[in-house]
């Protein structure tokens, strides 16, 4: 038997790509957006750099700490446990109407884990899943975390993937929950294409996973004054 068709309609996606961005900025734009769409808003992906900071989501949380070494911590409202966040590496958020296409949660991990995974293939790498722990891992160690939030059907939050950066800050933490993660980026597995290159490709290949027949890159910042 044939599997079933997707008859989801045609989707067109807005990419932007934001530069460095305050997290606290970042985040409030994407809580706004998200609240401010309507049925009829297109989709967006968000590709940004955070400045060095800690991010803690709804599962390790108790509001008491600020700093971890130095670098700040931010409480949000995402998905997980902690993790970092800072320059050299490609975060990429993710505003889906998901009620609109038809999906779950689920699907949209499995989704940005695909994109990830194929974009490493590229490069030779083997990536993959692992039950129970969202991101994508390789032999020398986790390259990208996974954190979402889905407020009214529609999805905000997103992932990172390690491009070039410093990983020291990932030792002073149990990167999402997990005591001992080892945590590896593209630059060490050999990889040489700068963020702007990964970030580039990654969108493409999320464009393609999440199901959009175009994808449409915008110069502006976000609507509606959000940053």
């Amino acid at each position: 038997m044939r599997p079933a068709r997707n008859t989801a309609p045609a989707e067109t996606v807005t990419q932007r790509t934001l530069g460095r961005v305050d997290y606290a900025e970042a985040f409030r734009a994407m809580w706004n957006f998200t609240l401010a769409r309507t049925p009829e808003t297109p989709d967006e992906i968000w590709l940004l750099e955070h400045p060095p900071v800690y991010t803690m989501g709804l599962k390790g949380r108790d509001g008491t700490q600020t700093h971890i070494d130095g670098t700040p911590l931010a409480y949000t409202d995402r998905g997980g446990d902690i993790t970092y966040h800072g320059p050299g590496q490609i975060v990429v958020y993710i505003l889906m109407d998901l009620q609109r296409r038809g999906w779950g949660p689920k699907r949209l991990v499995t989704a940005m884990e695909q994109a990830v995974i194929n974009l490493l293939a590229d490069y030779r790498i083997r990536g993959e899943r692992r039950v129970g722990a969202p991101g994508v891992y390789t032999a020398a160690g986790k390259i990208a975390a996974l954190g979402l939030r889905v407020k009214q059907g529609r999805s905000y939050h997103g992932l990172a993937l390690n491009i070039n950066m410093d990983l020291t800050p990932f030792s002073r933490i149990d990167p999402c929950g997990y005591p001992g993660q080892p945590v590896t980026q593209l630059a060490d597995l050999g990889v040489r294409a700068n963020l702007a290159t990964i970030g580039r490709e990654l969108a493409g290949k999320l464009a393609r996973e999440l199901g959009y027949t175009d994808c449409q890159d915008s110069p502006d910042k976000p609507p509606l004054k959000l940053l």
